[in-house]
């Protein structure tokens, strides 16, 4: 038995007419009887935004299990009608829902992470089945509640389901051809790559690149699944994830990313004494708050620091009270939303000289101000205004010859 893996995002079952185009798709990877197809789905597009902006004005926390119960009922509609459409075309298929299978995860709500998986129920269900269609996005808690995996989620479910079936390979269907060098919304000439490594691509999803959720490319690179990132609207092939040896034509840079979902919280006037830092990002990991980007100055007369660190923006306001409320001493604290990190990627960097020179001399030719800079072996990522992310981009596209 030969099982396709296959992940559809929400714009590829927009809508009934889109659906009928993706059960297409997964007929024609059913040429024999010994194919099966084994086929994750994310909500209609717009749907989870709905029912977010619905719980939104509720005011109660997103860590509610209620709110992943909400959330998880998007993908249970697309995937239940994508069944009903393969069944109709004489296809032998049923929805499944996370705790069916079922897919195991901690009790983290809104953002839970997968544990296990029973495979044996997936197999056995093949037995019956041509194609098994799962709600993405979704498990369930030891404690039987619904959880869901965070925004992005469903792409982490199609690669932990690879894993768990021991493909080989894990297509995500999108509504672009690929991954590009840049945003082509917003770079217009930004181009498709045809092979970019597992490395290149986390540091890219990480750094604001949504074509990949970055937990989906933890796992690929873990257990050695193939991904390819292609459109559903178009038989051109995509994009290929794969180990960095397999990527014969190493750039200094492969692409640029850009997220606009950063809050810069700076803390003033912190006495300067060891383990410090270590208190106040300990009250921030109890909150299951991630901090990004970490910038510490110390006065000259050594007494006091300054700490600038970036957070989810929609953990901004719960970094600010929860500091507030603890014993921690500081003489200010202030936040910005209004800023976006903007990150050049590649593995060619580990090997090349001059990068950042590249990189801080384009933005200063614009007069673009940075504000905090970080770094790991293949990227360098900037925080900046927010209104000069287009202006960025194009700059770097360009400088580095992208």
């Amino acid at each position: 038995m030969s099982i396709n893996v296959m992940k559809f995002g929400g714009t590829s079952v927009a809508n009934l007419n889109r659906i009928k185009k993706v059960a297409q798709i997964i007929k024609k990877k059913l040429i024999n009887k010994n194919q099966k197809a084994l086929v994750v789905l994310s909500a209609m597009s717009g749907v989870t935004n709905n029912l977010v902006e619905e719980f939104s004005r509720l005011q109660i926390d997103i860590n509610d299990p209620e709110y992943d119960s909400i959330l998880s009922t998007g993908e249970q509609y697309s995937s239940s009608l994508m069944s009903l459409v393969l069944s109709k075309s004489g296809l032998k298929s049923r929805s499944l829902l996370g705790w069916q299978i079922p897919i195991e995860t901690d009790s983290n709500y809104s953002r839970a992470r997968i544990k296990k998986i029973n495979s044996k129920r997936i197999l056995e269900l093949f037995r019956k089945f041509d194609v098994l269609i799962v709600a993405g996005f979704q498990g369930i808690s030891d404690d039987d509640r619904i959880t869901t995996l965070g925004r992005g989620g469903s792409d982490t479910s199609a690669v932990a389901l690879a894993t768990c079936v021991k493909a080989d390979l894990c297509e995500i269907y999108t509504d672009v051809e690929g991954i590009f060098t840049s945003d082509p919304r917003i770079v217009r000439s930004a181009k498709k790559i045809k092979n970019i490594t597992y490395e290149e691509i986390l540091e890219m999803s990480s750094s604001g690149s949504k074509v990949l959720h970055p937990r989906s490319v933890e796992l690929a690179m873990k257990y050695g699944i193939k991904i390819h990132v292609r459109s559903t609207f178009s038989e051109k092939l995509g994009t290929m994830v794969v180990k960095e040896e397999k990527k014969l034509e190493k750039e200094i840079v492969t692409g640029i990313s850009v997220s606009d979902n950063e809050a810069n919280v700076s803390l003033k006037g912190i006495p300067d004494k060891p383990g410090i830092a270590g208190e106040i990002f300990s009250l921030l990991s109890e909150a299951n708050i991630n901090v990004d980007m970490i910038v510490q100055n110390i006065t000259d007369d050594g007494r006091y620091a300054s700490l600038t660190f970036t957070v989810p923006v929609e953990d901004c306001s719960k970094s600010v009270v929860v500091l507030k409320n603890s014993k921690m001493k500081f003489k200010q604290i202030k936040f910005d939303k209004n800023i976006c990190k903007v990150s050049i990627v590649g593995v060619g960097m580990k090997s090349n000289v001059g990068v950042a020179k590249t990189m801080f001399e384009a933005l200063a030719k614009k007069n673009i101000n940075i504000q905090v800079i970080s770094t790991s072996e293949i990227k360098i990522s900037v925080l900046i205004d927010s209104s000069k992310k287009k202006i960025a981009l194009n700059s770097l596209h360009k400088a580095y010859k992208l």
